[in-house]
């Protein structure tokens, strides 16, 4: 039998919906009414998009209390989205703030919980240049060392639920970038290493000086590449 692709055209068909999906695409979990307030639209109306959401399956709800948070239901959707995202024409700009945020999200951010834009291609790509990861992405078995020393465990990531390592493909880099248990791991070192902060909006990531100082350490990337950090990260 077929798939029906025609239930997830019909979820995606709404800007609003669009503008929700993408500020969830960094794996966080936001009330409706901060989702509401970026798609510009009232309460009312945003809880209806969020309905075609949550039926679709592509977002979960969680109750809190008198709340209501929602998410990306899996990291398989945002692994769709971000690979649809790689055939859809860029939305325009209102104003200078939301350009720069525009160039800081392609610079750098999250796709759902692993590193993307051109942070994330930049890492990926010298992992295979320095052959910690395959063409394929996946580690060969003389790499444990290396990531150990980020204290990720490659045996304790291989056996868990998720795959080691996935191919995901990076919509505004328009190649490919690490996900999976692995690249999920590497983005919370980074994170956990203040390498990297998230953006006070949206789902972008300041690469913070030291952060810039491991990347040329540990992968060769000059720091020059990432231009956009935001000046109040030190």
């Amino acid at each position: 039998m077929g798939k029906d692709f025609s239930i997830l055209g019909r979820a995606l068909a709404a800007p609003a919906r669009s503008v929700f999906l993408d500020l969830l695409m960094d794996g966080s979990r936001r009330p409706a009414g901060e989702l509401a307030a970026a798609a510009r639209i009232g309460a009312s109306t945003a809880s209806e998009h969020l309905a075609v959401l949550v039926d679709s399956g592509l977002v979960v709800c969680e109750a809190r209390g008198r709340q209501r948070f929602y998410a990306i239901a899996d990291p398989a959707v945002a692994d769709a989205l971000e690979a649809l995202g790689s055939l859809c024409p860029q939305t325009g700009s209102w104003s200078l703030r939301q350009s720069r945020e525009a160039r800081a999200l392609a610079d750098a951010r999250l796709c759902y919980d692993h590193l993307a834009g051109h942070l994330g291609v930049g890492v990926t790509e010298a992992l295979v240049g320095a052959g910690w990861l395959g063409d394929d992405l996946v580690p060969p078995s003389a790499a444990a060392p290396f990531f150990a020393e980020f204290g990720l465990d490659l045996d304790r990531l291989r056996r868990g639920r998720r795959p080691l390592t996935r191919v995901c493909p990076d919509w505004t880099e328009r190649r490919s970038h690490l996900a999976g248990a692995l690249g999920a791991a590497l983005a919370q070192h980074f994170l956990a290493e203040g390498w990297v902060r998230r953006q006070p909006t949206g789902r972008g990531l300041a690469v913070t000086e030291d952060g810039r100082a491991a990347l040329h350490q540990w992968w060769g990337l000059e720091m020059s590449e990432y231009e956009s950090v935001s000046p109040l990260v030190q």
